[in-house]
């Protein structure tokens, strides 16, 4: 039977690469967004075409811990869940005195606890089989700092303490828990920051992608999803069974300065 593999936040970015990834290996997938199913209809036929065993598809918002926990349970409920891809993540900058307080709520909710909501609904499970492979789609946010982005950076920092955490008690079972560390990827959540830095400086968009990238990465280069999601599934492979609560950066150096 094809493994089954749930991945939060798919429906575009990197979520989605780790979706076509998996899809080419044959796996069962589920996978959520929070677009109506028809405006991911092109999606779900491109996951059928490059090999899916099945798919299921769930708008839901993750801000919602109750709406959380019932998905996982639902889609556990169909077959029992081998991995877990918590990828969903939302974004607001501001300074920290004019942080909104519902801004900062929701992005903790969605970034972080949302993470902590399906991995506790679906621990049971794993436990129960002594199988099972959670990777948490983090940030080089999750280990550095940037001005403006406190909520995003108390978040991610917060998803590599609970990786380790999972990853602990969980240690003597054949279920690891790790997480990615992405440096600048040109996602739609990347995308809509350099559009509204290149709008406040009067400058061209690909002008300032290329300012935006080469303020941290080394390399000059955005991280592409095809990487991360490459990274993902190795990190499912029995080759890295021993491998647990770890961060892995992919960042062009990013975090080596």
């Amino acid at each position: 039977m094809a493994q089954h593999m749930v991945i939060t936040g798919a429906s575009s970015g990197i979520g989605e690469a780790i979706a076509r990834q998996a899809a080419k290996q044959g796996k069962k997938l589920s996978i959520t967004g929070v677009e109506a199913e028809g405006q991911v209809s092109g999606l779900l036929d491109d996951l059928a075409n490059l090999g899916a065993d099945h798919i299921d598809y769930r708008q839901v918002d993750l801000s919602d811990a109750r709406a959380a926990r019932d998905l996982i349970e639902e889609l556990g409920a169909l077959q029992p869940i081998d991995i877990l891809v918590n990828n969903a993540g939302i974004q607001h900058v501001d300074q920290i005195e004019d942080f909104p307080i519902e801004a900062w709520d929701r992005v903790i909710a969605v970034n972080l606890s949302a993470a902590f909501h399906t991995i506790a609904a679906v621990m049971p499970v794993m436990k129960a089989k002594n199988y099972g492979r959670i990777i948490n789609i983090a940030s080089v946010h999750g280990l550095v700092a940037s001005v403006n982005k406190a909520a995003y950076v108390a978040a991610k920092h917060g998803i590599i303490g609970l990786t380790k955490t999972v990853a602990l008690e969980t240690a003597t079972l054949d279920i690891t828990c790790n997480a990615i560390c992405p440096g600048w990827v040109r996602t739609p959540l990347v995308e809509a920051q350099v559009v509204a830095r290149a709008r406040e400086a009067g400058r061209d968009i690909e002008e300032e992608a290329r300012l935006l990238v080469s303020e941290k990465q080394p390399s000059g280069a955005f991280v592409s999803p095809e990487q991360i999601a490459q990274m993902a599934l190795y990190l499912t492979s029995d080759a890295a069974s021993m491998i647990t609560g770890s961060a892995f950066t992919l960042d062009g150096g990013w975090t080596a300065q």
